[in-house]
């Protein structure tokens, strides 16, 4: 196993594959320490992080040093202790550790044909390639090592389009060929109210539009829940007929005026889309492949209620997670807009989201919602809105599967606060002993006659 490898199990899948498993002071200690490492791995730190970290790192090698035997306490375990001191003194061990030289060494090797003279093989191989490489520069028109695309090229083609859209600027690329179809009445009508409701300069509209609907109601007033479904049902049909409203009609842009009128039934699918740093790939593209780029997350505002006798609609951010289907573009003859079809697991019971004592959330694709059945459902998302995560079975629970959290290789934070749910943050203090009463001593072991 590669040592990049070992890196990437105790960070990630080890806490996922002990969590269940062994007697929950052992899991603590031990995710406990690949938490350090994760976060201490971080592309981005601060000082106090990094203060907070010693002071669980010396905790935790005091709780490893009463679970495991002496033996196991080598000079290497305890320099884990400096770890923190050496991430201040050099900053980010992102920006300097050895998996680039190792690869790298790896690309050297692969210049060797004599194999009684690998030194000279690799300074002739060397040299060759800085030559061709330099004068690759005078060479235009061809892909070259300069400009050569990043691993996931995800800048917009400018010659797929001929105008720039005010409203949906183009965004993400895609990969591979695309592929015509002809849109259904329901997916129509899913895809292009998905976008309306999603459209900050359509939102005055619909706050227009429901205050027509409050004017227009006599008698009894409607609660707000039956405000929300006439207009995810007829918003759509007042929408162009307001905006073509002679009065206004010269006022309005251009690309409002496309957007009203609808998208067009011809769209076109692809199965893999590159945006946001991440390359998504559709669940049937990926079928048999040993990657996982199909796993959909979005954190997004959502009007709810606590029941269905509940009247007070409320605005929440709510948790969705899901798993990519289709992938189309909609064409509005002015613009276009690329739409992420997936299937949505139920976050909002705990049939469906589960987060153990460990901090790790827990998905069941057995209880999904929005399938797209229905005319009412929401099946999609814009795929700007999307981020990746990955799902690992969990072999305890049937149906169940443990969420992931990635970051785009090519993303550097510049500041901002790490992310928890990538980076979770979690107190298993109530599984130790108290500090003040922690014993060094191990009370198990026999007295040496």
């Amino acid at each position: 196993m590669k040592i990049h490898d070992c890196h990437v199990l105790m960070e990630q899948l080890l806490p996922l594959a002990i969590r269940n498993v062994l007697p929950d002071n052992v899991t603590a200690v031990l995710i406990e320490l690949c938490s350090f490492f994760r976060q201490l791995c971080a592309k981005s730190l601060s000082l106090s992080d990094l203060d907070r970290l010693q002071d669980r790192i010396i905790l935790t090698l005091c709780h490893l040093e009463i679970l495991f035997p002496p033996s196991f306490f080598t000079i290497m375990v305890h320099l884990t202790i400096h770890l923190v001191d050496e991430a201040k003194l050099g900053g980010p061990v992102h920006y300097r550790w050895m998996y680039p030289i190792e690869r790298y060494l790896g690309h050297l090797k692969g210049y060797v044909r004599n194999k009684a003279q690998p030194e000279g093989s690799i300074a002739e191989g060397y040299v060759a390639e800085e030559a061709l490489t330099f004068c690759s520069l005078y060479v235009e028109g061809i892909e070259i090592r300069i400009n050569r695309p990043a691993r996931v090229d995800d800048y917009p083609d400018d010659s797929a389009s001929s105008r720039t859209s005010t409203i949906f600027p183009p965004m993400g690329k895609a990969v591979g060929a695309f592929q015509s179809f002809e849109l259904s009445d329901m997916v129509k009508t899913q895809a292009h109210r998905y976008v309306l409701f999603n459209c900050p300069q359509v939102k005055p509209y619909i706050d227009e539009f429901k205050d027509y609907l409050w004017r227009r109601s006599k008698g009894r007033r409607p609660t707000t829940t039956e405000i929300e479904k006439i207009v995810n049902k007829d918003f759509m049909d007042w929408f162009p007929r307001r905006i073509m409203n002679p009065d206004i009609s010269s006022t309005i842009p251009d690309d409002l005026k496309y957007l009203a009128k609808g998208p067009s039934t011809q769209a076109r699918r692809c199965s893999a889309y590159n945006i946001n740093g991440f390359k998504f790939r559709t669940v049937a593209r990926e079928h048999g492949f040993k990657t996982q780029n199909s796993g959909v997350y979005l954190t997004s505002a959502t009007s709810c209620v606590a029941s269905s006798a509940d009247g007070n609609v409320r605005e929440a951010d709510l948790l969705y997670y899901g798993k990519l289907q289709d992938i189309i573009e909609l064409n509005y003859s002015g613009f276009k807009v690329t739409l992420f079809k997936c299937t949505w697991a139920d976050t909002t019971t705990d049939r469906g989201f589960k987060k153990d004592a460990w901090g790790f959330s827990s998905i069941n694709f057995s209880r999904v919602i929005h399938t797209g059945d229905r005319e009412d459902h929401d099946p999609y998302i814009e795929a700007s809105q999307a981020q990746m995560v990955y799902y690992v079975n969990d072999e305890l629970s049937k149906d169940w599967s443990v969420v992931v959290h990635l970051k785009p290789r090519d993303l550097y934070d510049m500041g901002e606060q790490i992310d928890t749910e990538i980076c979770p943050d979690q107190d298993f203090s109530q599984f130790f002993q108290d500090s003040d009463d922690l014993s060094l001593i191990r009370e198990d072991a026999d007295d040496e006659e």
